[in-house]
């Protein structure tokens, strides 16, 4: 061993000259290496290529076109690994700036042109960063078809187009070389499933408008589908241009469902018109009626047919079909939904002993929700003597007799016939619950004879205050998105009438908010804007005082900078009821449309830590419900709200934490996701009462109508855990009323056809009772519990009903499943995931989509949603039914 260790310390005798030696050993070694990892193929091409490139340096010019087409040919025909750089263009790199040089000495010629093209390709990997030569060489070339030279060319081509279009525009130049060559890629683009990068290119380029010429009945439905979900995520005015370009595609491939859909987007009344009344297939037309009907907006037309689907005259006869269908016909009584003896409190101890009349009133509720539009109950409709009603003390036998309404929802005929005794009672209470219901029974539905503004007219003007007030609101709910000129011009005058209450003027002012909803009405705006001049400190300090700011918001519901005139006048006004108004209207103007920059405003406004007792901090309540209003719709946005009101939660003053629970409700109405369950569950149990309150009607409004047992058990320990605070119990109620809404047949959700379209009337309802619930004590717990009946503007059975071409329900296959983003993704992609097949009618949850199990039946509409009219398929074989069978 120690022979072999032994010459060790000699090696360093020789360390006169070896690093020399070491450095060009690895020198040669590298290069030994280098072409030892290129193949024989590999050294051919690049001794090759190198070769032709001395060609084209030798003043020889009958060789340069041949040596350029071989080295034309041998870039496009090489084939790499996607992530490799194609053999060609690695070995001609240490030639381009060669190659740039022997482009400046020839002479302008077609060669030279050629030359320009390929250093056009090369410049792709190897020019400087930022000085865009691959388009330099290209606008030099000899202009043959960008596409020829692949794909990755050409998206590198648009980049340096986008790049450059920002450079020119900055120094006002012509942009009209830049232009032309994008629409020579778009083709090319659109062609090779590239859809995105079309879109994109022309975004950036502010020429969408260009696109629909490319466009054809191939293409259309990827590139709207991208377009239009790129609408939520671009600054204005982009955002209406892509949705004009997305309609004009449409239009050209006579797809009249999806051209409204958009048109509905755009909120453009004429435009809707004009896609109605130029679709030439009579039962397409009455797919489009539906639609129009859902979004409650009425087209004025002869035909009777239409007529009855635009004023959703069958919708109560459908609903019942739909609970026949799911056998749920058999009245509920609020002892089902509340399931007392699974609550674990003490005999004896019940809260039901202790305050009757406010139990009664809450079941009262429960009952209205849970039976709401099935015609029948055990508490109103059972009895003739009405003794249910009796069981309510003052305003509570009003709102009981208002259930009435609820229950006989959208069945005007024989709701009224119901109701009509009620109206000849001596008690005022109950006569003001029967105008209410009136209003009730024909919300979100017209009937020809007007029946609510008929009988509804003369208490306007009554002696008795109760009277006029649910006159006044019945009008509100009736109408509501109708922009009835005799409803309004009776309301208005009570607006501007000094002379009345607070109450009064505010809740007129209010309900002409809810039939102008979105119209931006001018007169209207001025009414109020004026009233809020005129009218005194105390009047304005009054707590119905906000409702007359939310009047004025409901009118520029949607129409985002429509409403700065008018919030520059509220920045006039003194009183801090007009800053409270400011941000109602900024916030209805920017609904559902995600707009960050407003967000950061809301935001912002819950920056300041402001003292109650000084000055008025109730405006930041509305911005705390303003960032879910206009975050809500658009997942992302959805998820930053929900971190922005964790912070909230934690470092806000008392007036946003407790308006934090009521903007959780709103951004997840019927969609009970159970990690904003258990935020509101761990809220339900504040010590600030009113956060507690707040968050446990907000579980009511998440769970809406749908049935979800977790939140069921949740609600059944929060009746226990506060048996003794009638207040706390009272909400509880509702919120379990709420949560079995229609037996779980409807939803309070304002969006429909596959989270589009955002109903205006809808979401109104909601932002009323939101309203109301940040002075929930004064309002709801005390004598306006009627506001929570503005739910059932919001209420819509979630069902998909298929009808055949006479508007007859047939049952037919659908696979119902969770809805999945396809956006962009290649191929054909399944647009649902672990569906179940089930026979219509279905009911469909906030995130479910169905489809088709069969090809039996061609769909009118392209979402599966609400009414869908079916026809047969011409070429439908029957045998396809034997798999399925099986």
């Amino acid at each position: 061993m120690t022979q072999t260790t032994a010459p060790q310390p000699a090696a360093p005798e020789k360390t006169g000259d070896p690093p020399k030696k070491t450095e060009q050993d690895d020198k040669k070694k590298k290069k030994e290496d280098a072409e030892e990892e290129l193949s024989e193929e590999d050294q051919q091409l690049k001794s090759e290529l190198e070769m032709l490139v001395e060609r084209l340096k030798e003043s020889n010019t009958a060789l340069y076109k041949p040596s350029l087409e071989a080295m034309r040919t041998s870039i496009r025909t090489a084939t790499s690994s996607m992530t490799a750089v194609p053999k060609p263009l690695k070995f001609l790199r240490p030639h381009y700036t060669t190659l740039e040089q022997v482009y400046e000495s020839w002479s302008d010629g077609p060669d030279k042109r050629f030359l320009a093209d390929i250093l056009s390709v090369l410049a792709m990997s190897y020019a400087e960063e930022g000085k865009r030569d691959s388009l330099r060489y290209r606008l030099l070339g000899s202009s043959e078809a960008a596409g020829s030279w692949g794909h990755e060319y050409v998206r590198h081509l648009a980049a340096e187009l986008i790049a450059e279009y920002s450079a020119l525009v900055e120094k006002d130049q012509s942009t009209d070389v830049v232009m032309s060559q994008a629409l020579e890629i778009v083709p090319f683009f659109l062609k090779h499933n590239a859809e995105a990068d079309a879109v994109d290119l022309l975004l950036e380029l502010e020429a969408l408008e260009q696109l629909p010429q490319y466009v054809d009945k191939d293409t259309f439905e990827r590139v709207c589908l991208y377009m239009l979900s790129c609408v939520q995520y671009v600054a204005p005015p982009d955002d209406v241009s892509i949705l004009k370009a997305a309609h004009t595609i449409y239009r050209k491939q006579e797809r009249y469902p999806q051209a409204l859909q958009v048109s509905l987007k755009l909120n453009d009344i004429d435009q809707i018109r004009d896609d109605f009344e130029s679709c030439p297939d009579p039962l397409l037309k009455k797919q489009l009626a539906f639609l129009l009907a859902r979004q409650q907006v009425t087209i004025e037309t002869e035909d009777e047919e239409l007529l009855e689907i635009f004023n959703n005259t069958r919708l109560s006869e459908h609903f019942i079909a739909l609970a026949r269908d799911l056998d749920v016909m058999e009245p509920k009584i609020p002892e089902d939904i509340y399931k007392s003896h699974l609550e674990n409190t003490r005999p004896g101890f019940s809260a039901s002993n202790v305050d009757s009349a406010r139990q009664n009133l809450a079941s009262t509720f429960v009952n209205a929700f849970v039976n709401a539009g099935f015609g029948a109950d055990k508490l109103m409709t059972a009895s003739e003597d009405s003794s249910w009603i009796y069981k309510n003390k003052d305003h509570g036998m009003m709102s009981a007799t208002a259930s009435l309404g609820a229950i006989l929802l959208w069945d005007v005929e024989i709701g009224l016939t119901q109701i009509d005794k009620y109206l000849y009672s001596q008690e005022d209470h109950i006569k003001a619950g029967a105008l209410l219901a009136i209003g009730l029974v024909t919300a979100g539905v017209r009937n020809e004879s007007d029946p609510a503004l008929a009988l509804l007219t003369e208490y306007v003007d009554s002696k008795t205050a109760t009277l006029r007030v649910s006159a006044i609101v019945g009008l509100g709910i009736a109408y509501a998105g109708s922009n009835r000129e005799e409803v309004i011009d009776l309301l208005l005058p009570l607006v501007s009438d000094t002379g009345l209450s607070m109450e009064l003027a505010s809740l007129a002012a209010l309900s002409v908010g809810l039939i102008c909803v979105g119209s931006c009405n001018g007169d209207v705006t001025s009414t109020i804007l004026q009233t809020m001049m005129e009218r005194d400190d105390a009047a304005l300090k009054d707590t119905y005082a906000k409702f007359m700011g939310v009047g004025l918001a409901l009118l520029f519901l949607g129409k985002q900078d429509a409403a700065d005139a008018t919030l520059e006048t509220l920045k006039a006004i003194e009183h801090p009821l007009a800053k409270q108004v400011g941000v109602l209207v900024e916030i209805c103007a920017y609904a559902g449309t995600g707009n960050v920059l407003k967000v950061q405003k809301m935001l912002h406004y819950c920056n300041d830590h402001l003292d109650a007792e000084k000055e008025d901090d109730k405006f930041q309540a509305f911005a705390v419900i303003g960032v879910a209003m206009i975050a809500m719709g658009e997942d992302v946005g959805q998820e930053m709200a929900l971190r922005s009101f964790n912070h909230l939660m934690h470092y806000g003053e008392p007036v946003m934490r407790r308006a934090v629970p009521l903007a959780l409700g709103l951004l997840c109405a019927s969609n009970p996701l159970v990690h904003v369950l258990d935020v509101l569950s761990k809220y339900s149990h504040d010590n600030d009462q009113e956060v507690a309150m707040n968050a446990i009607f907000a579980m009511g409004l998440v769970g809406a109508g749908t049935n979800n047992a977790r939140l069921a058990q949740m609600l059944r320990q929060l009746a226990a855990y506060y048996h003794k605070e009638p207040n706390s119990l009272f909400v509880v109620r509702i919120a379990q009323g709420l949560l079995h809404m229609g037996k779980g047949t409807l939803t309070i959700n304002p969006f429909h056809s596959n989270r589009t379209l955002l109903q205006p009337v809808a979401v109104a309802g909601l932002l009323v009772n939101l309203v109301a619930f940040t002075d929930a004590k004064n309002l709801i717990l005390s004598r306006a519990h009627y506001l929570l009946y503005h739910l059932f503007l919001s209420a819509y059975p979630r069902f998909l009903m298929t009808l055949d071409e006479n508007l007859k329900s047939i049952p037919v296959t659908v696979r119902v499943g969770q809805a999945v983003d396809v956006v962009g993704q290649a191929g054909r992609p399944k647009t649902i995931t672990g569906f179940q097949t089930h026979s219509t009618p279905v009911l469909l949850a906030y995130t479910e989509r169905a489809e088709l199990a069969t090809e039996e039946y061609i769909a009118l509409s392209k979402v599966l949603e609400g009414f869908v009219i079916l026809k047969k398929n011409p070429d439908y074989m029957d045998e396809d039914m034997e798999p399925a069978g099986k």
